[in-house]
């Protein structure tokens, strides 16, 4: 195993609740949830000699998502994920501009950006490693 002496610091965790995602390619959904979200990683650890990672501290829009690789060997096995959905709560000025910067990126469009019945747009994409996001903002004021 290769040393895994964090790259930096730890960083401080925001928000209440924090999702914690293991994809194949951790560091590769780390660069990818840069490009389509926005986010900044804040800590990490170097990759092993698979080029796995054991830990991915991201921030995204005001919130920390951290992410490692499969183990396997560890009782963590490789599972396609399912069953849930990372929502980002926008403005109604914002939510134009990320869902655009989510696509171009890559992400899949499953429910197109749209008014809904409670009242906000929202819409849902995958991006991908499987892994559902849905954006909801409040609709904009005339």
């Amino acid at each position: 195993m290769t040393d895994q002496t964090p790259v930096q610091p730890a960083a401080k965790v925001l928000g209440g609740l924090t999702p914690y995602l293991q994809l194949d390619g951790a560091f590769k959904a780390a660069e990818f949830y840069k490009k389509a979200f926005g986010a900044e990683q804040v800590f990490a650890y170097p990759a092993d000699e698979k080029g796995r990672t054991m830990h991915i501290h991201l921030h995204i829009n005001g919130s920390t998502l951290m992410l490692s690789d499969f183990y396997p060997e560890n009782g963590m096995p490789a599972v396609k994920p399912q069953g849930y959905t990372m929502q980002l709560h926008l403005g109604s000025d914002d939510i134009e501009a990320w869902w655009k910067r989510a696509v171009e990126a890559g992400c899949e469009v499953a429910v197109p950006l749209q008014v809904m019945f409670w009242g906000d747009q929202w819409g849902n994409m995958r991006d991908p490693f499987g892994v559902e996001w849905a954006m909801n903002a409040p609709v904009k004021k005339a």
